[in-house]
């Protein structure tokens, strides 16, 4: 896993922009990687104002993405996008180190 890159599409950046834009000042997005969820592992999406020293800080058109330094390795590579489809609307992470993931996208295993 020597690719530490986070992308994040265009419809993702703009919705991230949507939702901060509403938070005030100093808003960003925080995604973290934590146990649980059906394939043991699952995405945590949240609005932070407190960045911190070894945060990943992915920008793009207005929006910030943090990561935290112990979920980077496990985001490797991964592109952050936002899908509007029959089921829903959602970020999707597209990760190339999941091995398998759950129905709904939150959760995956490598």
């Amino acid at each position: 896993m020597t690719d530490s890159n986070v992308s994040i599409s265009e419809r993702a950046a703009r919705r991230i922009g949507e939702i901060l834009k509403g938070e005030g000042d100093g808003a960003m997005l925080r995604i973290s990687v934590e146990g649980g969820g059906c394939s043991g592992f699952q995405y945590k999406f949240d609005v932070d104002r407190a960045k911190t020293e070894d945060d990943l800080v992915i920008a793009r058109d207005g929006a910030v993405v943090l990561v935290d330094s112990a979920s980077v390795p496990f985001l490797a590579g991964s592109e952050v996008d936002f899908v509007d489809d029959l089921i829903g609307a959602s970020f999707r992470v597209n990760n190339p180190n999941a091995t398998a993931s759950c129905g709904c996208g939150t959760s995956f295993s490598i």
